[in-house]
């Protein structure tokens, strides 16, 4: 392979691992080998807490500490630190207004479904709706990668001393490693330690294996979604780009608690909404593998289709 050529990746969505863990099964399918270097920066505070994880995996591992790096350069860097912080509250507030005007599209998309229109323009008055819903989340999605792109600019984060000191290590670390593992937890600030120290760059050909937040973060789009919420309401909402290392894919960890699968209508807006990018929901023990963004090989993962219903992935 020539030192321009882009690598084969391969990447393995499971479903959740706590309950009924399947990742060892997964990497001994992949045939990796090295170590695996495990990711549990979604844990926060009980990132270091993996000593199930790392028993599952025979001990062949190494974890990152994304979170415990992120809090010592942030003590270390202050003036980063401040500017980072700043660019957080920016994003939460564009989370909070796209949140407002998301809710009003999706109440007028369900009222305009519900009223009594001609056949003749129906379908094309309901597509409206539908791409009043899209419009949204693309000027949400444009919104967050102009701000996080004038702050790279501004603050060029890959290149301060702070964080190349992290990077240097998290190389050496990746050295021997013939895979990444992501766990789930927090999905906002596991992407966000995932993205600071530039982890995105750092994954070449290895098998990256992810599951319920994780799988979320490596995709292109992070959609937040709980169709019955314990409080509030469960619209469902982008919260921003994810790591891409999952292209035209949109994930939905553990729909057996948080997703109607049986609302044709709910399901069918959803795959309509996040269209052309393939809508996978990841049950207990489903697992898909993906080459290159391409399903090679699906096993109990459900794909939303357009038409409102469930089908194998």
């Amino acid at each position: 392979m020539s030192a321009d050529a882009t690598p084969t990746r391969t990447a393995v969505l499971l479903g959740a691992q706590r309950f009924e863990p399947t990742l060892a099964a997964a990497v001994k399918e992949a045939g990796v080998t090295g170590r695996i270097a495990i990711v549990t920066a979604g844990w926060q505070e009980r990132e270091d807490e993996d000593e199930e994880l790392v028993q599952h995996l025979a001990g062949n591992t190494v974890n990152l500490m994304l979170y415990k790096r992120g809090e010592q350069l942030f003590r270390e860097d202050r003036e980063f630190a401040r500017a980072h912080k700043e660019r957080q509250n920016l994003l939460r507030s564009l989370q909070e207004v796209y949140r407002l005007r998301l809710e009003r599209a999706l109440e007028a998309e369900a009222v305009v479904r519900l009223s009594k229109q001609p056949e003749s323009i129906r379908e094309e008055v309901e597509q409206a709706c539908v791409d009043a819903i899209r419009d949204l989340d693309a000027w949400h999605l444009y919104q967050c990668a102009r701000v996080r792109a004038e702050f790279n600019e501004a603050w060029k984060p890959l290149q301060r001393p702070s964080i190349a000191r992290h990077r240097g290590d998290l190389i050496e670390a990746l050295a021997d490693c013939g895979a990444i593992a992501i766990a789930g937890g927090h999905v906002a600030v596991l992407v966000n330690r995932l993205l600071l120290f530039g982890l995105e760059m750092l994954v070449g050909a290895r098998t990256v294996f992810a599951w319920s937040a994780g799988a979320m973060a490596v995709s292109q789009r992070v959609v937040l979604f709980h169709d019955d919420p314990p409080q509030g309401q469960g619209a469902s909402e982008v919260l921003d780009a994810g790591l891409g290392l999952v292209p035209n894919v949109v994930v939905f960890p553990e729909p057996e608690r948080r997703l109607k699968l049986s609302d044709a209508v709910h399901v069918g807006l959803m795959a309509r909404r996040f269209a052309p990018s393939r809508c996978l929901a990841l049950p207990a023990r489903a697992s898909v593998v993906l080459r290159d963004g391409k399903v090679v090989r699906s096993s109990g993962a459900v794909h939303l289709s357009h038409a409102g219903g469930p089908a194998p992935a």
